[in-house]
């Protein structure tokens, strides 16, 4: 059985900028994934960390975390796909809580860029389940 734990959002530190931004001023959005190997007596499990930082010139706008993870039976067999999804519906809870928090910033207007899947590594991750 594999259980998907609580989304928490562990860094929300949001600056407001100098000066008004508009919608054609261009605000760099940097997103990473950062993945753990979790273990206990009876299971395995993973975790996936989110973390995205918007900025305007050279001054940080928002700076937002969020950690979610999975606890797997050990006798479950994650496969590629299975995992792909597990890092999808992640993200989209880290998009979810975003778009919630975003409406009392400068960011109101603005979303999280799509999860590019071709920047994770999937081969390098399924060893942690193991």
């Amino acid at each position: 059985m594999i259980e998907q734990t609580e989304f928490i959002v562990t860094e929300w530190h949001y600056y407001p900028p100098e000066r008004v931004i508009d919608e054609k001023d261009f605000i760099e959005e940097l997103t990473s994934l950062d993945v753990q190997k979790k273990r206990a007596s009876t299971k395995i499990g993973i975790a996936f960390r989110f973390s995205c930082r918007f900025t305007f010139g050279n001054k940080i706008i928002l700076n937002y975390v969020g950690e979610d993870s999975y606890v797997i039976d050990f006798d479950e067999v994650i496969d590629e796909h299975e995992l792909l999804t597990m890092i999808r519906n992640s993200f989209s809870k880290f998009k979810d809580k975003f778009d919630l928090r975003k409406l009392a910033t400068v960011l109101q207007n603005r979303s999280l860029r799509p999860l590019d899947e071709s920047m994770i590594n999937i081969v390098a991750i399924l060893p942690l389940l193991v």
